[in-house]
This record gives structure tokens, C-alpha cells and sequence, in this order.
């Protein structure tokens, strides 16, 4: 019996080891399993320099979310990009996005300027909330070059 207990020891340590790294991948990798507790909109931007997939959105300084996806509008020929949103945050059809540099570095990250208006953006069916068009005011990129 008492040539088991080690095996079973380290088998019971390797197990524990082995769920605590693929917590830690999905925690770093932004990976959900039991669902999403964010909605996506959607923002045109005549120019994305410096921006990436992963890049933070605050709104007022605090944090709310994760550029998804950067694409090409073909219509417009604009970049469309993707933004995760936690469901807990408001933003008005009005709103304004910019992308800003953060820190010394030189990080860009997406700012919205939540607005005011009376109209929330669209969350009334599930396929609008995953496929909401933000196509309200949208400013232009700021780069380092403009600052």
C-alpha cells in the first residue's frame, strides 16, 4: 500500500500543476469558456496606425474593453475596427472614438468619449448586439506624427 501513496502523490501534484497552467493560458489569452460577458460594435477610422488586436478601450481613464479585429471596410475604404465592450457600459449613439498614444513607449489604445444623448447604441437583439455598426461620429486617428 505504502508504494502507491507516493505515486498517487505526485499524480495528484502533476494534475494540480497541469489545471493551474491552463488557467493561467486562459486568463493571459483573454479566453472565455462559459460565454462572453461583452458585445461587440464596430468603428470606421481612416487610419489605424499603430493600433493591434488586444489593444485596451478606455472610457474616461478606465478600462472597458479589447480591440477584437481590424479589417477593411471595402465600401468606404476605411478600417473597421472591432471593439469588445463589457456589458455593463453605456455608449451613446453620439459617442466619439480616437485612438491615443499611451505612455513613453508609444502603445496605442482606443479612447471613447462616451457622449450623452439620449439614444443608447442598439443592444435590443442578440444578432444587433454582436453586429452593432458605430457609425456615428468617429474621429480620425491621431498618430505621434500629428502630436
Amino acid at each position: 500500500m505504502k508504494k502507491y501513496t507516493m505515486e498517487t502523490t505526485v499524480g495528484i501534484f502533476l494534475v494540480f500543476g497541469l489545471l493551474c497552467v491552463g488557467y493561467m493560458t486562459m486568463k493571459l489569452g483573454h479566453v472565455s469558456l462559459l460565454g462572453d460577458n461583452a458585445y461587440s460594435l464596430f468603428a470606421r477610422f481612416t487610419s489605424v496606425t499603430g493600433l493591434r488586436a488586444g489593444s485596451l478601450v478606455y472610457i474616461s481613464g478606465i478600462e472597458v474593453g479589447r480591440v477584437e479585429k481590424l479589417t477593411m471596410d471595402q465600401e468606404s475604404q476605411k478600417a473597421l475596427v472591432e471593439i469588445r465592450i463589457r456589458n455593463d457600459i453605456k455608449i451613446f449613439d453620439d459617442a466619439i472614438a480616437s485612438i491615443k498614444t499611451e505612455g513613453l513607449i508609444g502603445d496605442m489604445h482606443l479612447s471613447i468619449d462616451p457622449g450623452g444623448a439620449s439614444t443608447l447604441l442598439s443592444r435590443v437583439e442578440p444578432l444587433l448586439k454582436r453586429n452593432r455598426r458605430w457609425t456615428s461620429q468617429i474621429s480620425s486617428a491621431s498618430t505621434p506624427s500629428e502630436m
